[in-house]
C-alpha cells in the first residue's frame, strides 16, 4: 500500500494524510475555516479510498453546489482510468457511485451552518469515498447491491488508493477550471452532460429528457410537456 501521494499540482496545499479509520470530510471541514482553498485531506488505507478538499467559489451557495457534479465526474474518469473498458460506471443522483450496477461509494458536499443560498459561501467541502475491497469475512451477496472495485475487475497490483486519490484529485481540478469557461458551451454545460451521460436512469425517471439547472443544481425531468425538479439542496441534506 503506498503511503504517500503521488505528486499533485500545487493548488493542494496543505496536503493531510489521516491513518486507516480516519474521517477526511470531517478534517477538511475542520480546516477549512483556517486553511481555505486547496486544502486537502486524505485516507491511508489498502481497502478504500477517501479523501477531501476545500473550495472558496466566487458564486452564491445554490450555485456552488454543482461542485458535486464535478467531483462525481472525477472519479468516475479516476476509477475508469485504472479499471477494465467494458465494466459500467454509473451514478445514481446525486452523488452515489455504482461499478457494475453496484454501489462502490459516493460524492458528498458540506458547507457553513446558517449561509446564505445567494450569497457566497465562506467554503465548501467536496468529498469522496469509495470501497476498494470487502472487509475480511464479508460473503457475496450479504450486503444488497453493494460490490468493491477489486470484485469487479480492477488489479489491487496496480492500482493503490492513493494513485486513485490523486487521479481524482487531478481530474477535479481540470472539472473545475472547466466550470469556470464562459460562452458558447459553458463550462457548466459541458460539466452536467458529462455527470448526465453517467447518470443511470432510476425508474422514477421514466424516460423524460434530463438536465440540470446551473443557478441551483437542481435535476429537471420533461416529459410530454410537463417538468418536474428535484433540488440538489434537498438530496444532499437527506444523503449528508
Amino acid at each position: 500500500m503506498a503511503s504517500e501521494l503521488p505528486e499533485l499540482p500545487s493548488v493542494f496545499d496543505p496536503v493531510v494524510a489521516l491513518r486507516e479509520g480516519g474521517d477526511a470530510m470531517a478534517r477538511a471541514v475542520a480546516l477549512a475555516p483556517r486553511h481555505g482553498a486547496g486544502t486537502l485531506a486524505w485516507v491511508r488505507s489498502a481497502s478504500r479510498i477517501e479523501a477531501a478538499v476545500v473550495l472558496e467559489p466566487e458564486m452564491p451557495l445554490a450555485a456552488a453546489r454543482g461542485a458535486i457534479f464535478a467531483g462525481a465526474s472525477a472519479l468516475g474518469d479516476a476509477l475508469a482510468a485504472y479499471g477494465p473498458p467494458e465494466v459500467p460506471l454509473t451514478f445514481h443522483w446525486p452523488g452515489i457511485v455504482l461499478v457494475n450496477e453496484g454501489q462502490v461509494g459516493r460524492i458528498r458536499l458540506a458547507w457553513p451552518e446558517g449561509a446564505a443560498e445567494a450569497r457566497e459561501p465562506a467554503w465548501l467541502v467536496l468529498g469522496m469515498e469509495a470501497r476498494l475491497s470487502f472487509p475480511r469475512g464479508w460473503e457475496p451477496g450479504h450486503g444488497l447491491q453493494q460490490t468493491a472495485v477489486f470484485e469487479e475487475g480492477w488489479s489491487e497490483e496496480e492500482v493503490s488508493a492513493a494513485q486513485l486519490t490523486a487521479a481524482w484529485a487531478r481530474h477535479l481540478m481540470a472539472n473545475l477550471a472547466e466550470w469556470q469557461r464562459t460562452g458558447p458551451g459553458s463550462g457548466f454545460s459541458r460539466m452536467a452532460e458529462r455527470y448526465l451521460a453517467r447518470l443511470a436512469r432510476q425508474a422514477w425517471m421514466g424516460e423524460a429528457r434530463r438536465g440540470i439547472d446551473p443557478a441551483t443544481g437542481d435535476l429537471v425531468l420533461e416529459d410530454e410537456g410537463t417538468r418536474s425538479r428535484y433540488p440538489l439542496a434537498d438530496a444532499l441534506a437527506v444523503t449528508a
